[in-house]
């Protein structure tokens, strides 16, 4: 194959994908948005205006911060890191699996097997090699702190998330490659202090993979048939980052 043939078919991929629906999956962050609690607050200074002859700031914050995704060495001694992580396992089919009418009526939420089998049965088999996210809307609380985090009188959370054994029938049964929610984090927060610890999470990167956190406008995209996208800086040996992510529709 000439090299101008390759050229004019990624040309014209590249018109085809510019000619569907893109959907920005990344809050906008800074340093009033919500966070993991142990985390302080980002901070945002500016080091030179257009005064200076030119704008630049410097940016403090966590690797999990924001829309994040988080490279199995966040939980699992000797796994990747972040640059480690291939490109092409970062673009994959996009799954959503949609109970945000459940986490709205119980913010306790666990998605269970049962849940996916369901789903199945109305929507087909999950894929080999897709990214499965759970929608809850939970990120339609974004920017608000308070609720966000959901406490109650006593101080604790409430926040739907992911049942383990529903992420070991993904990633063993369907043979996933990644997930993402629009939580804090993987489990939901009536497991983690059943559990005191977070053990989906840790399984899911014990995987050798990735997660995608904070996810929003999971209520835009399709159930089945988009593609995400997951995009992010490459510091070196790092545990996670901001990440842009995105759904390109069919």
């Amino acid at each position: 194959m000439s090299i101008a043939k390759t050229d004019n078919e990624l040309l014209q991929i590249l018109n085809v994908l510019k000619s569907k629906k893109w959907v920005d999956l990344t809050h906008t962050f800074g340093p009033h948005s919500p966070h993991f609690a142990a985390f302080e607050d980002a901070k945002f200074e500016t080091l030179f205006t257009h005064d200076d002859g030119f704008f630049a700031q410097r940016f403090n914050f966590p690797g999990q911060y924001g829309t994040h995704i988080d490279a199995p060495i966040h939980f699992v001694r000797n796994q990747r890191y972040l640059d480690e992580l291939n490109l092409k396992e970062l673009v994959l089919p996009l799954v959503v699996i949609d109970k945000s009418k459940e986490a709205e009526i119980d913010n306790d939420f666990i998605l269970s097997v049962d849940d996916i089998l369901q789903f199945e049965v109305l929507h087909g088999k999950i894929d080999q090699g897709s990214f499965v996210a759970l929608r809850t809307d939970w990120s339609k609380r974004w920017p608000d702190k308070v609720a966000f985090e959901n406490k109650d009188k006593e101080g604790n959370s409430h926040t739907p998330g992911w049942g383990i054994d529903a992420l070991r029938f993904l990633f063993e049964e369907r043979k996933i490659h990644a997930v993402g929610h629009e939580t804090f984090d993987t489990d939901a927060a009536k497991d983690f202090r059943k559990n005191g610890s977070l053990i989906g999470e840790y399984y899911v990167l014990e995987q050798d993979t990735f997660q995608v956190e904070l996810l929003t406008n999971l209520d835009k995209v399709p159930t089945k048939g988009a593609v995400i996208f997951n995009i992010c800086p490459k510091p070196e040996k790092a545990s996670g980052f901001p990440v842009r992510s995105f759904a390109i529709l069919p």
